[in-house]
């Protein structure tokens, strides 16, 4: 029997529960060790918590099986009366319950936003929307309607700072360490969530920085390539998400988009792969053999092949270099029908195949 992969929780539901035993503490002179949070889709997430000092609680992040840098990690909120001293230049973000006020801020290993287009405003700290609604939830449960204060809870998270450099922080202008994150509140086990909200914040962020051009990556080689070549703050790297990446550009500005990929890769796009992990499929060598006798009247024979470089190992180099920039036409073709689908308004492409030393660039315009 497979065993069954374990969720999580986000950071976001982590800081939520210590900022609600630090409330219970104060309003209601209640120390838990146990705090429940309320998310919408799941069940309630019961939350481990435990009182470091009077008001100052901490929390040690769920583990679970996704590819989670955060998983492990210690999550604190400390409540002061006054304005917190030491921490970095930054606005607070504000939850009104009330007639009570309760400012927050990032501390030590909780990055501040530097960058336009996130969905946080530049100088607040790195705690998204709805990690902070979920606060104010709690907020709302615990504190008496007449209640009237003026509270400061500060989020830190310790090695912080050493944990964002595995995440795209940086690049997208989230400096100081990591992000308070969570749209569900909960980590589901080998998802791609993450990875794809990833993609959408850097393009979101390019986006902003008025850029009219934005360069999307398949593999290590094709992102080196292009980190040489481009601006990197306009690069990413979509792994095999060729059609949901796609997605996250409608809405935006841009006016080209630079695809660049191996030619294996671009092969399968060239087919029409919305997904290129070998697990949604691989190369239809028919197709290529159809391909290979329409374009450059080159007979395969009957021989079986199970990869592409087998197959250009039969061509010639000037034969490798036309059926390369085929194959970057026929991408470029499947990118602009999903465009058209995904109503994206970028009506230039253009496709750099690698092969080797050979870079074939193809282009399309609509």
């Amino acid at each position: 029997m497979d065993k069954k992969l374990r969720s999580g929780y986000t950071t976001g539901t982590h800081a939520t529960a210590v900022f609600g035993a630090l409330l219970l503490e104060l309003c209601e002179k209640k120390i838990v060790s146990l705090f429940e949070v309320s998310l919408k889709e799941y069940p309630h997430a019961k939350i481990k918590v435990k009182q470091e000092n009077e008001n100052h609680f901490s929390t040690i992040k769920v583990d679970n099986d996704d590819l989670d840098v955060t998983k492990g990690c210690s999550i604190h909120a400390e409540l002061f009366l006054d304005t917190p001293k030491g921490l970095k230049t930054q606005k607070p973000s504000l939850l009104e319950v009330g007639k009570t006020k309760i400012f927050i801020y990032g501390g030590d290993g909780v990055g501040i936003v530097t960058k336009a287009g996130l969905k946080i405003k530049p100088n607040f700290p790195a705690i998204n929307p709805v990690p902070l609604a979920m606060m104010k939830d709690v907020a709302l449960k615990i504190l008496a309607q007449d209640d009237e204060y003026v509270w400061h809870v500060a989020f830190s998270v310790e090695n912080g700072m050493e944990i964002a450099k595995q995440t795209a922080n940086e690049k997208v202008g989230v400096i100081g360490g990591i992000s308070i994150l969570g749209t569900r509140g909960i980590v589901k086990p080998i998802s791609a969530d993450a990875y794809l909200d990833s993609i959408a914040t850097e393009v979101a962020v390019i986006d902003a920085s008025r850029s009219e051009i934005v360069i999307f990556t398949l593999g290590n080689t094709a992102h080196d390539y292009a980190n040489t070549r481009y601006d990197k703050e306009i690069v990413v790297e979509i792994g095999n998400f060729i059609y949901d990446a796609s997605q996250r550009l409608k809405g935006t500005k841009f006016k080209k988009m630079v695809f660049i990929t191996s030619v294996a890769k671009m092969c399968k796009i060239a087919q029409e792969c919305k997904n290129t992990h070998n697990r949604f499929g691989g190369i239809d060598f028919d197709e290529v053999k159809f391909w290979l006798k329409e374009e450059l009247d080159f007979d395969l024979g009957g021989d079986e092949y199970l990869t592409l470089k087998a197959v250009l190992q039969k061509l010639s180099p000037s034969q490798i270099k036309l059926f390369s920039g085929f194959l970057g036409y026929k991408a470029g073709e499947s990118f602009k029908r999903w465009f058209l689908e995904l109503e994206v308004e970028i009506k230039e492409i253009e496709i750099i195949t690698l092969n080797g030393s050979d870079i074939l660039k193809k282009e399309l315009r609509w």
